[in-house]
């Protein structure tokens, strides 16, 4: 049977000093060997995690929660934000002072010279705060954007644009933006299509919100032990902190390796 197996990163692969466990290397490198489809999903840019995608020899991933899905090196699936509310959005948040990036599949750039809690979130990924460049999503398209504000006041934008818009909050000061109904389950329902595979034949581990509904839609789920409670509520199972092989554990206890 072709099984594909479908992983975050941040806090499935990555631990939260974004080291990359030996046992996860050496146990997707077995995966693959085994004749496992063996993918990324995550809410990541691609630019985002290339040097993880070298050093695991993945060119199959669900990039930006599902805006952006690549298959075997190729791209099979784009959903953009829509522009025009792009831009209404872009005017509601300066008239809040909030700060956003903008970012499509090469880089990023924020509506701000500087802002505190994009250096605090965008710093957690190890990356600098973006260069300032609000014009940067006139021209290009924008898979997802990132709104830096605390939970209390992202209800005006939920309310605003709550048909155009998803808002999925990641890190206490930054929240992501996807078209309406944008999810990681809807870009690997697009890669299933593409390999003719069955959800039932489906593994994915994660551990965030972002996740939920990529867990609840594969027939076999895995929440991380460090994941979200939301996260471990829709998975079948649930396995090891990521500092303590939980992706090495995670595949013991669902069979896969052994």
């Amino acid at each position: 049977m072709y099984t594909m197996i479908f992983f975050d990163i941040d806090g499935t692969l990555l631990t939260e000093e974004k080291e990359l466990p030996k046992t996860t290397k050496l146990a997707i490198k077995e995966l693959k060997e085994k004749g496992h489809q063996v993918a990324i999903a995550t809410g990541r840019a691609p630019f985002m995690f290339k040097d993880l995608r070298e050093e695991l020899k993945i060119d199959t991933y669900v990039s930006f929660n599902g805006q952006y899905v690549v298959a075997n090196g190729e791209v099979i699936y784009k959903n953009p934000l829509h522009k025009e509310t792009l831009k209404s959005l872009v005017e509601f948040a300066e008239a809040k002072q909030h700060g956003l990036v903008f970012m499509d599949h090469e880089d990023m750039r924020a509506s701000i010279e500087f802002d505190p809690y994009i250096e605090e979130s965008i710093g957690t990924l190890k990356f600098a705060h973006p260069k300032h460049d609000i014009s940067y999503c006139e021209d290009r398209e924008i898979y997802q954007s990132l709104l830096f504000c605390k939970d209390d006041v992202e209800h005006d934008y939920i309310v605003t644009y709550q048909d155009s818009f998803t808002f999925v909050r990641w890190h206490p000061v930054s929240t992501d933006i996807l078209p309406v109904g944008g999810s990681k389950a809807i870009g690997i329902a697009k890669m299933l299509q593409h390999f003719n595979v069955l959800p039932d034949q489906v593994y994915a581990f994660g551990d965030g919100l972002n996740d939920v509904e990529m867990l609840s839609f594969v027939g076999n789920s895995v929440a991380m032990g460090n994941a979200h409670e939301e996260a471990k509520r829709v998975s079948k199972h649930v396995t090891k902190h990521v500092a303590e092989d939980g992706i090495l554990h995670g595949l013991h206890l669902v069979g896969l390796l052994k």
